[in-house]
């Protein structure tokens, strides 16, 4: 059980400030006096209703003059170089304070105090006590101290644009769902949050259980639909899972009598023939090569060629398709890409899904592109799991990759990777577009020094 405490002050400070301290986006603030470290304190917004959210524990103050570098100081804080130099000009030197915030359990209703701009950047009494606990920190603690040693030596930030883009979209997150989980992704990962990534179901997705479905024409017509009208439904789910798998799908084609069902741009030419029913007919290769080269002429036997639909093919059928250089895949395999793709947003690699494309039947080829990429995200998740127990165990705030090697096979490894295998693998997941490591940049590839921002989570 966390140790509580009775705070009897608060710090006065601007509701900007404070909100930039709740949020994660900032670990200082500028009192107008030095404050002792170890000192607890509420913090009290400095405007006409006064809700306490937060408390704080001072870690470290410093008094720095304009000799130190504004501009690193700004990027490091929530204040323009502008705002810190008038602040210097005033009073020729900053009280920067180094605060661990806690939130508390419950907001604390408290009378304004009629002197509060008076008393912004100053201590002031609290009518009532508070009692309050180390239960709710902001920041986890190894967070927070990276952040306060990146603070104190000056260096920095190591990804200003996300830093912008968080920016940028901060107002946006009140109203849009979309913008509010963006908001808090980047927070979690630039560590300003001790918060996981969780993934919700997405109701957007839910069309991704019916592929299967509307690829067996004998359940729609159950429901009271033609055959043409199933498959036009199948055709506008297939048109929509290879869109979502990353496809670049040409709105020209749209099937109809005689028409081309889908034709693919990019990243490479495929074409499509999506086949609703209990069983694909003998006829569907002779039907996508005759209407194929009708509307694509030459570039047809350039593109990739697939036909999707649920049961078996016949033997003649999949004779044919050897024949003729067609792929054929079952419409519930279609679906596992693209159950795959919604539970891990870069796992499907079009390029690389291209080399199982073999003429004939390959359900099983598509099945292992599918193992292959989940043993991938294992790896991955065990490497991220390794370097934060790696860590924590340690004691040490980062790790170069030598010695995270040698960690890695005492940790019951999925496989045995090399150790520049293991450097190019945490190189991939420092990248501020995935942001499950940190990483320090060293003089060449070994010397580079790793650190944990966030899980990544197997669904």
């Amino acid at each position: 059980m966390n140790q509580q405490f009775s705070i009897p002050t608060a710090l006065c400070l601007p509701v900007p400030d404070i909100e930039a301290l709740i949020q994660g986006r900032t670990i200082a603030a500028l009192p107008k006096m030095f404050i002792r470290p170890g000192q607890r304190f509420a913090l009290y917004p400095a405007d006409s209703s006064v809700s306490i959210k937060a408390w704080a524990k001072c870690e470290l103050c410093q008094i720095l003059d304009e000799t130190k570098p504004l501009d690193i100081l700004s990027k490091l804080t929530i204040w323009t170089p502008k705002v810190l130099k008038e602040i210097l000009q005033k009073q020729q030197y900053l009280f920067l304070a180094y605060l661990r915030v806690y939130q508390l359990s419950e907001l604390q209703e408290i009378s304004v105090n009629p002197n509060i701009q008076e008393k912004l950047g100053k201590f002031v009494s609290l009518p009532n006590s508070l009692t309050v606990s180390e239960e709710k920190p902001v920041i986890n603690d190894r967070t927070f101290a990276q952040r306060k040693r990146q603070l104190e030596k000056l260096e920095p930030p190591l990804h200003p644009e996300l830093e912008e883009l968080q920016s940028a979209i901060a107002s946006l997150s009140i109203s849009q769902p979309a913008a509010k989980q963006l908001d808090d992704d980047i927070k979690v990962f630039l560590g300003w949050s001790s918060d996981k990534l969780i993934t919700q179901p997405d109701s957007n997705l839910a069309w991704i259980n019916d592929i299967a479905k509307l690829g067996d024409r004998s359940i729609e017509k159950d429901e009271g639909k033609s055959n043409y009208q199933a498959g036009t439904d199948f055709e506008i789910i297939a048109h929509r899972s290879l869109n979502f798998l990353g496809f670049k799908v040409e709105e020209n084609y749209k099937g109809g009598a005689g028409g081309l069902d889908l034709f693919c741009s990019q990243p490479y030419p495929l074409v499509c023939e999506c086949k609703a029913g209990k069983s694909i007919p003998d006829r569907a290769v002779e039907e996508l090569d005759r209407i194929g080269k009708r509307h694509l002429k030459e570039n047809y036997l350039q593109a990739m060629r697939l036909i999707i639909g649920p049961g078996q093919p016949t033997k003649n059928l999949k004779e044919s398709a050897q024949i003729s250089k067609i792929s054929i895949i079952n419409v519930m395999t279609l679906q596992k890409l693209v159950e795959l793709k919604a539970k891990y947003p870069g796992a499907i690699n079009l390029v690389e899904l291209q080399q199982y494309l073999e003429p004939g039947q390959i359900d099983y080829k598509i099945d292992e592109y599918i193992d292959k990429a989940e043993r991938e995200i294992k790896l991955r998740s065990h490497i991220v799991q390794l370097v934060k127990n790696y860590l924590e165990n340690s004691g040490i705030e980062s790790a170069g990759v030598e010695s995270l090697h040698g960690a890695y096979f005492g940790s019951h490894p999925p496989q045995p990777i090399k150790t520049l295998e293991m450097h190019e693998i945490l190189i991939e997941l420092s990248s501020p577009l995935t942001g499950y490591l940190g990483r320090i940049k060293g003089s060449d590839w070994k010397s580079d020094r790793f650190y944990f921002l966030r899980d990544l989570l197997i669904n």
